[in-house]
């Protein structure tokens, strides 16, 4: 079938240029940043330590490991619901259904990874495989952007997605043409959105904690701080799953490299980055310093939370009493955008927080001058 006619919705990331650089500049980062994180300057600017050569990277146990992790999380995907959510209405006036088990997901990991550990799994080895396991990653979602594409070939007009439909081979396929590919009930774009690269973050946390222990004796008190603080940012997305029905990602972006990358790849291997310097870069921390960083991650978090709330539940429902009082203004499309509550404090709260969030996340990582305690050994 003949690709339809391309979009008239303005092209972004500077079109299919733009979008052919993102492609390889999107892994080339990713890797320069593991590469890093280890070094003993740890310089984020200037050149990599050193390049690593397809041996260190290519490793077919790495790829077992990764599609493994991508099966256990589909079978969990598949486990039944505490709630089937409606998602929002489509081009056809239909609404996706969506099961609301992520924490569930999440909980059932942690007690199987735990029974794993128990039995002898060696759980603390896996930041010694962290390159082949995001090459593994990086190629899935490249083979998987791929057969996303194919499909979305075959798939009817009112499926495809507002942006990813140029005509352009290199920016369809970056953007993704098809708004919501499934395979009966199995939504691709909803498992990935939360499970397995979020799941997978605070997975690989707990193995750098882990092998921490092994290297010093015990976990440093940054260490816990990281992994306390995102293991609580991850639980709290997979609680309010619900909410990311609401979000651009679902609601309006196609499903193509650019979301398949950065769901199985880019968040699991670069927002642990903080714990993965922490291994390598013990920093000292004393309690009052933690003390004041748990403040400002408390505080990050009320933003957080407050602002993503508002804004779900205005999208699901203008009228619910809790919004209903607030200020919009219309845009040229038609929508209404809240000026008040929240947003009415600043442009983007919900960033605020995820900002402050990030800033009480990596101070544990180097407070310089202010920290107390001998360096551990």
């Amino acid at each position: 079938m003949a690709p339809p006619q391309g979009s008239r919705a303005p092209l972004e990331f500077g079109g299919p240029l733009g979008a052919a650089a993102l492609l390889l500049l999107l892994p080339v980062t990713m890797f320069h940043l593991l590469l890093v994180a280890r070094s003993g300057p740890a310089r984020l600017l200037g050149p990599p330590p050193y390049l690593p050569g397809l041996e260190e990277l290519w490793s077919p146990w790495a790829l077992l490991l990764c599609l493994t992790w991508l099966g256990l999380q589909a079978a969990l995907y598949l486990l039944p619901a505490r709630k089937v959510a409606e998602g929002q209405e489509l081009k056809d006036k239909s609404r996706l259904r969506y099961p609301i088990n992520g924490f569930q997901a999440l909980v059932l990991t942690a007690l199987l990874v735990g029974l794993g550990v128990s039995a002898g799994l060696p759980l603390s080895e896996l930041p010694e495989m962290l390159l082949p396991l995001a090459f593994a990653a990086t190629l899935t979602a490249f083979i998987f952007s791929l057969l996303l594409y194919l499909k979305a070939l075959v798939a009817p007009a009112s499926a495809l997605a507002p942006g990813g439909n140029s005509g352009n081979l290199i920016y369809d396929f970056f953007l993704g043409r098809e708004l919501n590919p499934r395979i009966c009930s199995f939504d691709f774009k909803y498992f990935c959105e939360l499970r397995p690269g979020l799941i997978g973050w605070v997975l690989i946390n707990l193995a750098l904690l882990m092998q921490e222990a092994e290297l010093r004796g015990s976990p440093s008190l940054a260490m816990w701080l990281v992994n306390g603080f995102q293991l609580l940012y991850v639980g709290d997305a997979l609680w309010y799953e619900e909410a990311v029905l609401t979000t651009m990602d679902i609601i309006h972006d196609g499903f193509g490299f650019m979301l398949a990358f950065g769901d199985l790849a880019w968040v699991p291997f670069t927002y642990s980055l903080q714990a993965q310097f922490l291994l390598y870069h013990p920093q000292p921390l004393g309690w009052p310093l933690a003390s004041f960083i748990c403040l400002i991650n408390a505080v990050g978090y009320y933003i957080f939370r407050g602002a993503n709330s508002q804004k779900n539940t205005f999208r699901k429902n203008p009228s619910d009493p809790r919004v209903a009082d607030l200020e919009t203004i219309s845009t040229a499309t038609g929508r209404r955008l809240l000026v008040s509550g929240w947003w009415g404090m600043v442009r983007h709260p919900n960033y605020l927080g995820d900002l402050i969030m990030a800033l009480a996340w990596s101070l544990p990582c180097d407070f310089g001058p202010f920290s107390t305690e001998p360096m551990p050994p």
